[in-house]
């Protein structure tokens, strides 16, 4: 949708600071209908919201759909062992390490022409991906589903961003989005499960085609172009920079998960992406047209916001991972159970996403990321109870829907202090920069808890990995804590608004 007309945002533009209001729009009846405008949703808004939601609801799913089916894949397709994790791997590469250069391309280019265009890529590659006969054809389509990712994941917030003007519409429509995309990673799992048990792993990929087929038929009559009027020239040498450095960054915590944190096929990537990113800043800093510019990651609610968002994604996504390994290599539980098993954190994700707008609204953006990070401490802290047996599912169950809550409280207070404050064009940097924090958190979680679970383990048997998961998840905990910290002492209060 254009973000030049007022009126398709749902707001009137306001005199200039320092005229007096004319009568009509200073009576009490002019600003009533005003405020309702402001925060009122037309049938237009509400048909754009449901298709930029189905959108990342859909690629929050593919995240986790094929966690649990991978073991059938790869029986089926003739997987090694070695090489059955780059199912996940190829996946994570490309939408993590793609998503901020595409994020600008979309300022530039089009938002609403990279939304669509990643969709029809996605439906490609998921159909062909559930149509692979062999381990080539499968990681070419997981190669082609994260690229796409990268694509549509900005360009669909940036939309979604642009849409709605700052207050509460746009709010109500990040603490929808933020409540789907972390229900779609518990959805993913518990609905991959499903398929694989109930028809075939294959339908983990086909489920995305019907989906992005409808977005596709409809969305062209109901989201107008978004873009830049006058388009720079794109930042090359910062471009290629950026994306090999973030790469290499992903790569190397992936092996790292899977070698150990001192290994030579973690400890060279790593370094290597450090470097780069290094080299990165240094080209930003100099380019006429920077990809990002310098003076947008200086911004406090920039910086702090998506390294609290970073907290935010890699605690939660890695305590489901813990949890997991608690449900089945402690309690017993089946890969489709343990799956289910998460639909209460599912629960609390909605009713926190629900919940957010009206806690910013009431509190300001700073104290409900405070609120939200210390719920989220205290119900993470509180697992530490858990004991060997299945008579402790009601604290599991207690603590992961009310840290749910507590978590989306942050992650929605993370995408508004990310977002806000920064000009029409520089939105699809902004959730570039936002869904690329997303992306690497999601990423750096699991292998990170992985590896200090490991390192604690003690002997064999139920009590060890009981003891080595509490381990993690106090160190989670600890995290979650430390963030909830840098909100208080480095954002800026924002006033609530009345």
């Amino acid at each position: 949708m254009s973000v030049t007309d007022p009126e398709a945002a749902g707001t009137a533009p306001r005199p200039p600071s320092g005229t007096a209001p004319s009568p009509a729009s200073g009576t009490p009846t002019a600003r009533g209908v005003a405020d309702t405008a402001a925060t009122a949703l037309t049938p237009r808004l509400r048909l754009t919201l449901v298709l930029l939601l189905a959108a990342q609801f859909m690629l929050a799913v593919d995240f986790s759909i094929l966690n649990v089916a991978l073991p059938v894949i790869g029986e089926g397709l003739g997987f090694s062992l070695a090489r059955l994790q780059w199912i996940g791997t190829a996946f994570a590469l490309c939408a993590a390490g793609f998503t901020l250069l595409f994020g600008r391309v979309a300022d530039l280019f089009g938002r609403r022409r990279l939304f669509l265009g990643g969709l029809v890529v996605l439906a490609v590659a998921s159909l062909v991906g559930g149509l692979a006969r062999d381990p080539e054809t499968l990681i070419a389509a997981r190669v082609f589903q994260g690229l796409a990712t990268a694509a549509v994941t900005p360009a669909g917030l940036s939309l979604l961003t642009t849409s709605f003007p700052e207050g509460p519409l746009r709010e109500k429509a990040l603490g929808l989005n933020g409540a789907l995309m972390s229900a779609g990673f518990t959805t993913g799992a518990i609905l991959g499960g499903l398929l694989t048990d109930l028809l075939s792993w294959r339908w983990a990929f086909f489920v995305n085609v019907p989906v992005a087929l409808a977005v596709l038929v409809i969305a062209p009559t109901v989201i107008k172009e978004s873009r830049i009027q006058e388009r720079p020239k794109l930042d090359v040498p910062g471009a290629v920079t950026v994306t090999l450095g973030l790469l290499a960054v992903v790569l190397g915590l992936t092996r790292a998960g899977e070698h150990g944190w001192g290994s030579p096929a973690a400890l060279l990537p790593l370094a290597a992406g450090a470097l780069l990113l290094v080299v990165f800043h240094a080209v930003e800093r100099r380019a006429a047209a920077p990809l990002v510019p310098v003076e947008v990651l200086g911004k406090r609610s920039v910086a702090w916001g998506n390294a609290v968002g970073l907290i935010a994604f890699l605690t939660e996504t890695s305590l489901v991972f813990l949890l997991t390994l608690y449900l089945q290599e402690v309690l017993g539980f089946s890969p489709l159970a343990a799956g289910l098993s998460f639909g209460v954190l599912g629960v609390g994700t909605v009713v926190g996403g629900t919940l957010a707008p009206r806690v910013i609204g009431r509190l300001g953006t700073k104290r409900t990321l405070i609120v939200g990070g210390a719920v989220q401490t205290v119900f993470t802290a509180a697992l530490l109870g858990l004991g060997d047996d299945r008579s402790w599912m009601w604290l599991l169950l207690v603590a992961t829907f009310a840290g749910g809550v507590g978590n989306m409280l942050v992650i929605v207070g993370f995408m508004v202090t990310a977002t806000s404050g920064l000009a029409d064009h520089e939105q699809g940097l902004a959730t570039g920069l936002a869904t690329m924090t997303q992306q690497i958190g999601i990423t750096m979680g699991t292998p990170i808890m992985s590896a200090v679970a490991t390192a604690a383990l003690s002997g064999g048997g139920a009590p060890a990995v009981l003891g080595g998961l509490k381990v993690a998840i106090a160190l989670n905990a600890a995290v979650v804590l430390l963030g909830t910290l840098a909100s208080a002492l480095f954002l800026r209060d924002a006033r609530a608004r009345e």
